[in-house]
């Protein structure tokens, strides 16, 4: 219990993903610290549920240690985790961090006409949402690059996705930091 009172949205944190089915890095969305309760995101496949304490099911231990670079044994779960994070920290993957200001907040959507209700979204999973997007839109963008096409079409396409960033800038505001922030052709906000 103390180490889900030590939760803060936007940290990352080991924990057993109910869809990977194995320990996986997760980043933080939601911390109610009056049940001691958190919520989690997978940083791996995106699935969002209930901190577990960092806890996985005891491992099946493994037959064969995979020699990794010389003379370092690694087990083929620390390969594979190891593999993953790589993947992740190469292709912008990583876990992104909201803004102080905007933590717990929400997102009041109020109808333009009269009698209509007001929709309202935590700030938090609407900034997962834009982030989820940041990191499609990236990895769409190393397809793009590294797609044997003609390269007239593959420019095309480089400056539609980068048009993307661009209509996305508005939600910078969102971003802690500068790094994660989307960025247009001007390269700026």
């Amino acid at each position: 219990m103390d180490e889900r009172r030590q939760l803060r949205v936007g940290h990352g944190t080991p924990d057993h993903c109910r869809v990977c089915k194995m320990e996986r890095t997760h980043t933080v969305v939601a911390v109610d610290s009056a049940r001691g309760a958190a919520r989690v995101r997978c940083d791996t496949c995106g699935s969002v549920h209930d901190y577990r304490g960092g806890m996985a099911p005891e491992p099946v231990p493994m037959q064969m240690p995979v020699t990794v670079h010389k003379e370092i044994d690694v087990e083929t779960n620390d390969l594979e985790r190891l593999l993953r994070r790589v993947i992740r920290e190469e292709s912008g993957l990583t876990p992104v961090a909201p803004a102080d200001k905007w933590r717990g907040g929400e997102l009041i959507l109020k109808p333009g006409r009269e009698g209509l209700q007001a929709k309202s979204i935590p700030i938090d999973t609407f900034f997962a949402k834009i982030v989820m997007l940041r990191n499609r839109l990236r990895v769409l963008e190393q397809q793009v690059n590294s797609a044997e096409v003609p390269d007239e079409l593959k420019l095309k396409l480089q400056g539609y996705v980068t048009a993307c960033y661009g209509t996305l800038t508005s939600f910078n505001v969102l971003f802690a930091a500068e790094d994660d922030r989307f960025k247009g052709s001007g390269g700026g906000e």
